[in-house]
């Protein structure tokens, strides 16, 4: 009996994937669309050639921060408005660039007010400076992994900084494209780019800590 159930089961199954198969092949001839190819299962997770203009996934990228309170605790955010182009050509890295754009406004330490008041003009004032963006003028190799130096703007202040990171992929994924990551972590003082003030208690500790450490985790496909 037990055997039946699961055989009625797993005809079951096949037959509604079947039919949705189906129904998405007869959409696409309606729309005048072409039916996507089959993945073959066996390239999944496989690698793929990294040369070329890719965009920012933002669904699989972010951006954190944490930044000391009152020399006792951290607070921890992440901006959740990421767009960017990384061209790659691993033959020519003077041809390579990374490039992003954050919208300063979509910066969340899940406490509102907070929030609001680090989107004031006591602290990133948003309404003035809506971005901060980071352009690369040179990539190097450095041994098994990259350093990408550029220009970083934010509060409207620009300086160079030094970005080294991470590369894994690219590897073909499930839905018939490729995609690879970059993984990088950099200190930064609030302070240089004029974001807040440099308030003191009595012992000389800052009210709000100056180093921030950022981590960025970006997952690029292919540009359309």
């Amino acid at each position: 009996m037990k055997t039946n159930k699961i055989q009625i089961k797993l005809a079951t199954t096949a037959a509604f994937t079947a039919l949705g198969v189906g129904l998405l092949i007869n959409a696409a001839t309606l729309t005048g669309a072409q039916a996507p190819p089959p993945v073959d299962p066996a390239i999944i997770g496989t690698s793929a050639p990294i040369a070329g203009s890719w965009s920012v996934d933002p669904a699989h990228t972010n951006v954190t921060f944490a930044i000391k309170h009152m020399g006792i605790s951290l607070v921890r955010g992440r901006f959740d408005d990421i767009a960017g182009t990384i061209v790659a050509d691993p033959d020519h890295l003077d041809k390579s660039s990374v490039q992003f754009t954050i919208q300063s406004t979509s910066i969340d330490t899940n406490v509102k007010m907070r929030d609001d008041d680090l989107r004031s003009a006591t602290y990133f004032d948003v309404a003035k400076y809506p971005t901060i963006t980071f352009q690369s003028t040179k990539i190097e190799k450095k041994k098994r992994d990259y350093v990408a130096y550029g220009n970083l703007t934010i509060h409207g202040v620009t300086k160079p900084i030094a970005l080294p990171f991470t590369v894994s992929g690219p590897i073909h994924d499930p839905f018939g494209g490729v995609r690879f990551g970059i993984l990088t972590n950099i200190h930064l003082s609030r302070l240089d780019y004029g974001v807040g003030a440099a308030d003191k208690f009595s012992t000389g500790i800052l009210a709000i800590g100056d180093d921030v450490d950022v981590a960025i985790s970006v997952e690029g496909v292919p540009t359309k």
